[in-house]
This record gives C-alpha cells, sequence and structure tokens, in this order.
C-alpha cells in the first residue's frame, strides 16, 4: 500500500509462520542512509589504523553493517530477531581483537548485556506467537498479522517489557547503560562509530517500529516512567561526563545522555515530539560519531587517551580542533546545528 516505499514477502519456512518479510518506508529509509553513510566513513577512518588480520576486520565491520540494514527493515519477527543477533557476534569480535588493552573485559561486557536482553526478546516474540495462534488458529511471525493480536492488560504489559528491557539495554537507558562506556572507549575506531551512530539507534527504531505499535495500551500506561527514566539518564550521563579523563568515555557518556533525549521524545506520543526523535537519531549519529573519528586520530598519534597528558595540540593540528569544536557544539546542541532542532522538538513536547 501507500505507506511503504517497499513490501517484499517470501515464505521461508512454512511449518512455522516464518517468512522473508522486508518493507521500507521514511522512517527505515533515513536509517538505512545514515547506516551506509557512516559505515563508508567506518571503512576509511580504518583504512590505515588497522594492520593485523585486515580481511576479518573488514568481514565483521561489513558483518556488522549487514544485520543492522537487516533490523532497519525486517517486518518479520523471526527475522528480525535473526538479524538483532547477527549484529552482535562481529561487533564482539571487533572489540575483541582490535580493541585496546582492556578490550577483553569490555566485549565480554558488551556480549552479555545484549545478549540477556536479545533472550529475553526471544521469550516476548514466542509469547505474542502463540498467542496469536491459539486465538486465529494462523501461527505467524509476521508484523502486520500481530498487530490485529488481541492481548489481556496484564499479559500486555509483561509481553511489552520483554521487548522494551531488550531495546532499552541496546539504547542504552541508565541503569542499564553499564556496557556502553567499556565498550566504546576500547572499541577501535570504526567500533566506537558503529556503537554510537548506529547500534544505539537499532534500539530507539525498535521501540517507535515494535513496541509502540504492537502495544500501544501498555506503552501509554508506562509512559510517564519511561520518561522519567529519560530525564535521568540526561542528568546523569552528562554528570559522568564531566568526571572522565579518558578522551572517549566523555563521549560515550554525552551519547547515554543524548539517548535519554530519545526515551524522552518518543513517549509523548506526538508528532512533533517523533520527528524531533528522528532527528536526533541522524544528527547524534554524524555528531557523535565525527567525535569518535576525532578521538581515534589522537590516540593513533599521541597513543594515549588521557586528557592529563594532552594540551597544545591546537598549535599542531588547528584544523582538527576546528572541526572538533563544529561537532562539539553540535553536541552541545547551539543553534543553527541538527541537534539543537531535534532538543528544543523533543523539549516542547514533553513540556
Amino acid at each position: 500500500n501507500a505507506d511503504w516505499l517497499i513490501n517484499y514477502k517470501v515464505v521461508w519456512i512454512p511449518n512455522f509462520g516464518i517468512s522473508f518479510h522486508v518493507a521500507l518506508d521514511g522512517l527505515s529509509s533515513l536509517m538505512l542512509l545514515l547506516t551506509f553513510f557512516l559505515g563508508i566513513l567506518a571503512v576509511l577512518c580504518s583504512w590505515s589504523e588497522i594492520k593485523e588480520k585486515a580481511g576479518f576486520f573488514y568481514f565483521n565491520l561489513l558483518w556488522t553493517l549487514g544485520g543492522i540494514c537487516g533490523v532497519f527493515v525486517a517486518m518479520d519477527l523471526f527475522l528480525f530477531y535473526f538479524f538483532w543477533e547477527v549484529m552482535l557476534i562481529p561487533m564482539y569480535f571487533l572489540i575483541a581483537l582490535w580493541g585496546d588493552t582492556n578490550r577483553r573485559y569490555a566485549s565480554y561486557k558488551f556480549f552479555i548485556f545484549t545478549q540477556a536482553g536479545g533472550l529475553l526478546m526471544l521469550v516476548a516474540i514466542l509469547a505474542l506467537y502463540f498467542i496469536h495462534g491459539q486465538q486465529t488458529g494462523n501461527y505467524s511471525y509476521d508484523y502486520f498479522d500481530l498487530l490485529n493480536t488481541s492481548l489481556q492488560p496484564t499479559t500486555a504489559r509483561w509481553i511489552m517489557l520483554g521487548f522494551l528491557i531488550a531495546f532499552a539495554i541496546k539504547l542504552p537507558v541508565v541503569p542499564l547503560h553499564n556496557w556502553l562506556p567499556d565498550a566504546h572507549s576500547e572499541a577501535p575506531t570504526a567500533g566506537s562509530l558503529i556503537l554510537a551512530g548506529l547500534l544505539l539507534k537499532t534500539g530507539a527504531y525498535a521501540i517507535i517500529r515494535f513496541v509502540l505499535t504492537l502495544f500501544p495500551e501498555a506503552s501509554a500506561e508506562i509512559a510517564w516512567w519511561a520518561m522519567l527514566f529519560g530525564v535521568i539518564g540526561i542528568i546523569y550521563g552528562a554528570f559522568l561526563a564531566f568526571a572522565q579523563t579518558d578522551l572517549k568515555r566523555p563521549i560515550a557518556y554525552t551519547s547515554v545522555s543524548h539517548m535519554g533525549l530519545v526515551i524522552l521524545g518518543i513517549f509523548p506520543f506526538r508528532e512533533m515530539a517523533m520527528q524531533g526523535v528522528v532527528m536526533q537519531m541522524l544528527t547524534h549519529g554524524i555528531s557523535t560519531g565525527a567525535l569518535f573519528v576525532l578521538a581515534g586520530m589522537l590516540k593513533e598519534r599521541l597513543h594515549t587517551r588521557d586528557m592529563n597528558k594532552m594540551g597544545g595540540l591546537w598549535t599542531s593540528m588547528s584544523s582538527m580542533g576546528g572541526v572538533a569544536i563544529v561537532f562539539t557544539m553540535a553536541c552541545l546542541g547551539l543553534p543553527a546545528l541538527g541537534n539543537f532542532v531535534s532538543e528544543f522538538l523533543i523539549l516542547i513536547s514533553a513540556f
């Protein structure tokens, strides 16, 4: 129909009601464009940085990007879960093999947090699948079939929480953010770029696409709590960013703060807020991704991420300093830059 730019469906495993169903609308296409743009940047910024096992590195990088693209277009919940897990494995390898000194700890932490959320989502998907099958006699994982499932309020609340917690870990929402700073600071530059620019956005996208539409009443019930956690995330992430000396960690904690704005914008259920959220996903991906690339470039040249050991760089790297100021001001939400537009729309709607 007219709502979808592309809607392609092929029966895949008919005995279990699984189809290869991908669809593209305005939100998906924007997220895909962001994925392709940051994916090209990730390859370029790794060009001279990655010396060892370069082939396996790019294999994992493209595998992660493939999983992210799949998440943005999958309309069958089994297929969506498959792509959700596909993102996880190569990102684990990127951190564990090409990360910094504490990379093993960071990669394990990333894997355990996101895998726990993924398994919780799988239980919720199966519950929805069986309830829909018992009601209609048609066992299907298809998004459009499951939209019509009638659920008891308590059941809907529990299944919705299964989805929401999995997506909140990936977003991440405080207090489920613990894996993010370590993963960001230990990952190679391309890994940090994809983590901040794309992986966090899959959580926000999935909340908009699946939680709000499959469980509208249950989402409305917890909206106040979700917005409260969003505000806590904004303030808590900003405070922690002040306390860091590692160059990558303040950028990671500002991501927690910015994703709090995303949660704050999703749950007022207003069109203007949702426009702000989509804008925030795009602008945060570009501005924070750029800062991680700059941090990676400095780390390559200075062989340290300790800001106490840096200083006087403007005289030798004035153009890089100028670029850094622009993207830092964008993260700050300075008027005339994209982040200001998104944060303004979100805050007006939240008020």
